[in-house]
């Protein structure tokens, strides 16, 4: 390993918490909320917004929760943009997935659940 490895990581663990900061705040996406999806405390996500608290791949967990959720992002941008209608669509009722996608997206196998539809439908466009 080389010695610029831990700042490679650091840089990765700046970059993906300011991502998952972004994204919850366009979604408009409530900070109990990214706690839920992130597995992780409310004090924690406190800390995440405050810059006290960074997301690093040694907190396994967490870490892949944080890059599903951004990649969750990324895909509703990328079919609705990230305006008004990805939230509204984040918070309507879906019958293809039986649920509000913004309920769903807070347990491990309803944002997988919703990923793979937005893959289903990003692989249309």
């Amino acid at each position: 390993m080389s010695i610029a490895a831990p700042a490679v990581r650091r840089d990765a663990a700046g970059t993906v918490t300011k991502a998952v900061m972004r994204a919850a705040t366009i979604l408009q996406i409530k900070q109990s909320s990214i706690a839920r999806i992130l597995g992780v405390s409310a004090a924690t996500v406190s800390r995440l917004y405050a810059g006290n608290y960074l997301l690093t791949p040694e907190r396994n967990k967490e870490w892949e929760f944080a890059l599903l959720f951004v990649r969750l992002f990324r895909s509703i941008d990328a079919i609705l943009g990230h305006g008004d209608s990805a939230h509204k669509w984040l918070t309507g009722n879906n019958l293809a997935l039986n649920g509000r996608p913004a309920d769903l997206i807070e347990t491990t196998e309803g944002l997988v659940r919703v990923l793979h539809y937005l893959d289903a439908h990003r692989g249309r466009i």
